[in-house]
C-alpha cells in the first residue's frame, strides 16, 4: 500500500511511504481501500480483518469509527497513523496528526512531565512551547498533582488522561483516537467533549473509535466496520 504525510506524525507511529494523488482542499485524511490479513503461520490460514475501508475526515469534522469487537477498528487505526503496514489500499494525511492508542503506550519509570518532555522534542517543539502545552493539558484534564509520579504508580484513568495529553502535546490537525475516553471518570469525560468541540470549531479533525457510541449528536458523520468494509 502508499501512503503520505504532508508534514508532521505521531513519534509513536513508524509513517512514511510513497505520494498519492492530492486531495480535496478541506480533506485532512483519507484513507481509501484498506486491506489487512493476518496470517497463522501454524494453521497456514489468514484471516481476513479488513478487505475495503475507507474513510474520509475532513477540517471541522468529528467522526466517529463504530463496530464490534474483533471487526477491525485498531487494525484500521494503526494502518492509518502507520503503525501497521497494510497489505493493499493508500494513505493520505495534510498536516500534523497525533495518535492515542487504546492501550497507552507509556514509559513505566518516568513521571508526566518527562513524558511531555519527550514526545515534545520528538514533536520538534521548543521548551517554551512543551510547557504551556503541557500545564494546559494539566489545567483540562486536572492531573497536576501528578506531574512526578512515575507511571507505574499513576492509577488507570490518570494514565489514560496522560495518554490523550501526549497526543495533544502538539496541537495537531488531525487528532486519531482509540477508545479515548473509557478509563475516564463522568467530569474527564464530560471535558474531553468540550475540547473536542473546540477542536471542531478551531478547524481541526477528529476521528474517534468506539465499539458503540451513546453521544451520536456529538459526532458530524457516524462511520460503520463490519465484515472488512466501511459504511457510511
Amino acid at each position: 500500500m502508499t501512503r503520505q504525510t504532508e508534514q508532521q506524525t505521531d513519534p509513536r507511529s513508524g509513517a512514511g511511504g510513497a505520494p498519492t494523488m492530492p486531495m480535496e482542499p478541506s480533506v485532512l485524511l483519507k484513507a481509501e481501500h484498506i486491506s489487512k490479513a493476518y496470517r497463522r503461520r501454524w494453521r497456514r490460514t489468514e484471516n481476513q480483518v479488513l478487505t475495503d475501508a475507507n474513510l474520509t475526515v475532513r477540517a471541522g469534522e468529528v467522526v466517529g469509527l463504530v463496530g464490534e469487537n474483533g471487526s477491525g477498528k485498531s487494525t484500521l487505526m494503526k494502518i492509518v497513523v502507520g503503525a501497521l503496514d497494510g497489505d493493499g489500499g493508500r494513505v493520505n494525511i495534510r498536516g500534523s496528526f497525533g495518535y492515542c492508542p487504546q492501550e497507552p503506550l507509556l514509559y513505566e519509570r518516568l513521571n508526566p512531565d518527562e513524558h511531555f518532555e519527550l514526545f515534545g522534542e520528538a514533536y520538534g517543539l521548543d521548551r517554551g512551547t512543551i510547557k504551556r502545552n503541557r500545564e494546559d493539558i494539566y489545567d483540562v484534564f486536572s492531573f497536576a498533582d501528578y506531574h512526578d509520579m512515575r507511571v507505574e504508580e499513576l492509577s488507570g484513568g490518570t494514565k489514560a488522561k496522560l495518554n490523550l495529553g501526549l497526543a495533544l502535546l502538539h496541537d495537531p490537525d488531525v487528532l486519531l483516537l482509540d477508545e479515548p475516553y473509557s478509563g475516564f471518570d463522568w467530569d474527564t469525560y464530560v471535558r474531553f467533549w468540550e475540547l473536542t468541540g473546540e477542536r471542531r470549531d478551531a478547524g481541526r479533525a477528529v476521528l474517534i473509535i468506539s465499539h458503540f457510541v451513546a453521544d451520536e449528536d456529538r459526532f458530524d458523520r457516524i462511520v460503520h466496520l463490519s465484515d472488512g468494509k466501511t459504511v457510511q
